[in-house]
C-alpha cells in the first residue's frame, strides 16, 4: 500500500491561489494518476453514488463488460490509492468512498469558492 503524504488543507488551497508543494504535487498526481483509468473513474463514481455511499463488489462488476480479476484489479488501485476503503462482509467484500479525499481533490481544483456547472466551464 502506499504511503500517504500530507495533501493540501481542503478549506484554503487550490492550484490558483497558491503553488502545490512537491509533497503536495506527488500525492495529488498519484491520486489523479488512480483516476485516470476510465474504469476506474467510473467504478469510483459508481461507489460514491451507490445507495448509503457504499456498494458491494457484487454490484459492480455488472456494470462492466470485464472479468472479476479485472474489477478486482482496478479496485485494488482505487484503494491502494486511499480513494476507497473495503471491507470483507462472508463472501462478498463491500467499497465505501473516502469522502474526505474527495473533497480534498476538488478544493485543489476549484479557483474561487463554487464548483463549475459542467465539465470545461
Amino acid at each position: 500500500m502506499s504511503k500517504s503524504l500530507p495533501l493540501v488543507d481542503a478549506c484554503s488551497t487550490s492550484l490558483a491561489r497558491e503553488p502545490l508543494s512537491s509533497d503536495q504535487a506527488v500525492e495529488l498526481a498519484r491520486l489523479f494518476k488512480a483516476l485516470g483509468d476510465p474504469v476506474r473513474l467510473r467504478l469510483l463514481s459508481l461507489i460514491a453514488s451507490h445507495e448509503g455511499g457504499e456498494a458491494c463488489v457484487c454490484d459492480l462488476t455488472d456494470a462492466f463488460d470485464l472479468t472479476g480479476p479485472t474489477i478486482s484489479h482496478h479496485l485494488k488501485s482505487l484503494r491502494e490509492a486511499g480513494l476507497v476503503t473495503s471491507e470483507r462482509r462472508a463472501t462478498w467484500v463491500f467499497y465505501r468512498a473516502v469522502p474526505e479525499v474527495l473533497a480534498q481533490l476538488s478544493t485543489v481544483l476549484v479557483p474561487g469558492d463554487s464548483l463549475p456547472t459542467e465539465v470545461g466551464a
